[in-house]
């Protein structure tokens, strides 16, 4: 991704600003004629171009779109058209010599199809600057490049036809057409007729031929010489680009849905804590309480409290385990004095900063129960199997005066003193 990025800014320090014509550093590398490997490149790529009628005033002006193949038009041509059909004619047809007619298509003058000689006899002269008139059909447009230039002129504009006279096509040829080194370009099909037309009705002649002067020009734009080396880029980058869109779609699909794994801190902080002092807990009431929190114990407070459990979990009796719980089950570390822990809704305690950090980065639920935290208080239960049946204390061997629990089919049989739950403490 870097080499392509230092490629980019490299080719837009050294390729220089092009404007309307074709730059000098470009020109050096390309020959006047194209080869067959630009057809591809043109037809994507097109550039376009003018047809003008100069003798007239206004001059009249038609859309163009240059060739493929054949010369390009590095300054404008100012020449005399002329259409072939008013000039030549079929080559006549010799029947004793077989490879008389080369082509898979019939000669036509109007179309510029091969083979065509002159019908009045006359030569045009080869310092003549004069340019063909035909128009689309019967043969492919380079036989009607190839034809004009045979004929002696300078460059050949093809007229669209009738079934798409909107079109503005980009000849091209899909075999080698370096022998065609005259300019070609095709205009509407609508444009041809008015073209066809006025030739027919003007008072210039030459050679005895009715003509007009027509200017053919060519307007290369920056984008079509920029266009390899843009073309190269997005080809390289396009599917770096896919898999990057492609990542990060599939990153915030995941944040979003840890997101929902995780519990507000609006919630966790609301949550209450307590802290051992030694010899028991000290309650303490949430710093923060969400506003709809508020809004229902409220509600609450107006209407009365219509259920046993509606009040805090200080006004509620707690099984003996939530009170005999010894150990963070998040650092596996005692409970020693002054140390501050969090109450959840499942009245599971843990260290506060350590259980804040869990809910509120990581998910939101208990790491031992799995209870989601977000959820209404439960009523405690009577029976719990994962906390240790003794009180906190300041040291491993300290113990509180509480009653210790009677064993069950779920006390540990190693016990973390030496003893079993029902021997007494020798240091109460």
């Amino acid at each position: 991704m870097i080499n392509v990025l230092v490629l980019l800014a490299v080719s837009v320090v050294l390729v220089p600003r092009v404007d309307s014509h074709r730059p000098d550093w470009l020109r050096r590398f390309t020959p006047g004629s194209r080869d067959d490997s630009s057809w591809l490149w043109s037809w994507a790529w097109a550039s376009d171009g003018t047809v003008s009628i100069v003798d007239r005033s206004p001059p009249v002006t038609f859309p163009a779109r240059p060739a493929s193949f054949g010369a390009e038009l590095i300054d404008p041509l100012l020449g005399y058209v002329i259409p072939l059909a008013s000039f030549t004619a079929p080559c006549p047809y010799d029947s004793h010599n077989s490879t008389g007619r080369r082509h898979p298509f019939d000669p036509d003058p109007v179309f510029g199809c091969p083979d065509l000689c002159i019908s009045d006899g006359s030569e045009r002269e080869p310092t003549d600057t004069w340019i063909a008139l035909v128009q689309r059909g019967g043969c492919p447009f380079v036989e009607k490049a190839r034809q004009a230039q045979k004929l002696g002129a300078k460059a050949v504009v093809v007229g669209g036809d009738r079934d798409n006279p909107d079109a503005l096509l980009n000849m091209f040829s899909e075999r080698d057409a370096s022998d065609v080194t005259i300019a070609a370009t095709y205009i509407k099909y609508w444009d041809y007729v008015q073209l066809s037309s006025m030739i027919a009705v003007s008072n210039t002649t030459h050679n005895g031929l009715k003509t007009l002067s027509l200017l053919i020009s060519t307007e290369y734009s920056a984008w079509e010489w920029y266009s390899p080396i843009i073309t190269f880029i997005i080809i390289l980058l396009l599917p770096s680009l896919l898999t990057f869109i492609t990542l990060l779609i599939h990153r915030i699909r995941a944040a979003r849905a840890a997101q929902r794994d995780r519990a507000p801190e609006s919630v966790v902080h609301s949550l209450p804590w307590r802290v051992w002092t030694g010899t028991g807990w000290e309650k303490h009431e949430p710093l923060f309480v969400p506003a709809d929190m508020a809004a229902a114990s409220s509600q609450d407070i107006e209407r009365g409290l219509d259920t046993p459990n509606a009040s805090t979990s200080h006004d509620v009796q707690l099984p003996a385990w939530v009170e005999q719980q010894v150990e963070c089950a998040i650092c596996l570390e005692m409970f020693v004095k002054n140390d501050r822990v969090r109450v959840l809704p499942c009245y599971h305690l843990f260290h506060i900063d350590e259980i804040d950090e869990w809910l509120i980065h990581k998910k939101k639920l208990c790491p031992i129960c799995k209870a989601d935290v977000t959820q209404p208080r439960r009523p405690p239960t009577e029976h719990h199997s994962e906390e240790h049946t003794a009180q906190p204390t300041t040291s491993s061997h300290a113990r509180s005066p509480s009653t210790v629990a009677e064993p069950n089919e779920r006390t540990p049989l190693l016990q973390s003193s030496g003893r079993t739950s029902d021997e007494p403490d020798s240091t109460s």
